[in-house]
């Protein structure tokens, strides 16, 4: 019992993301972090009065996201994008990857296969979890 006690503390909890209210943001990518454990996507994002927020959003292990799609120059500093994250419980600005829309229209989800879509605010549809 105790060899399984450090691989399953090493794992965290994604208590921390509100996947029951997804949001959508629209953005510029300023870096695509292709890394294990978990990949992300960095934006920014400008609200109606100009202010800059900047984004940490979350993606699954890299080779969950290359059966989904993904490549590691899937995204590129400067790229137009619009997510569907489920946002960090603590109000702080990022997420938990649900979907992500390219500028070509191309949409890949955080990892192969989901159920149904949920809805998001402001229209769309969340991605299948």
């Amino acid at each position: 019992a105790t060899v399984l006690a450090a691989p399953l503390s090493a794992h965290h909890s994604f208590a921390m993301f509100d996947t029951a209210k997804p949001i959508t943001i629209a953005g510029v990518v300023t870096a695509f972090e292709w890394t294990n454990p978990h990949a992300y996507i960095e934006l920014d994002t400008t609200d109606v009065k100009g202010a800059i927020t900047h984004w940490s959003v979350e993606l699954g292990s890299t080779s969950i996201l290359m059966r989904a799609g993904w490549k590691f120059n899937t995204l590129k500093k400067g790229d137009k994008v619009t997510a569907v994250v489920s946002p960090l419980r603590s109000g702080e600005p990022g997420g938990l990857l649900n979907r992500v829309t390219l500028v070509d229209g191309r949409v890949l989800l955080n990892g192969p296969g989901g159920a149904t879509a949920t809805p998001a605010p402001g229209g769309g549809t969340a991605a299948p979890r």
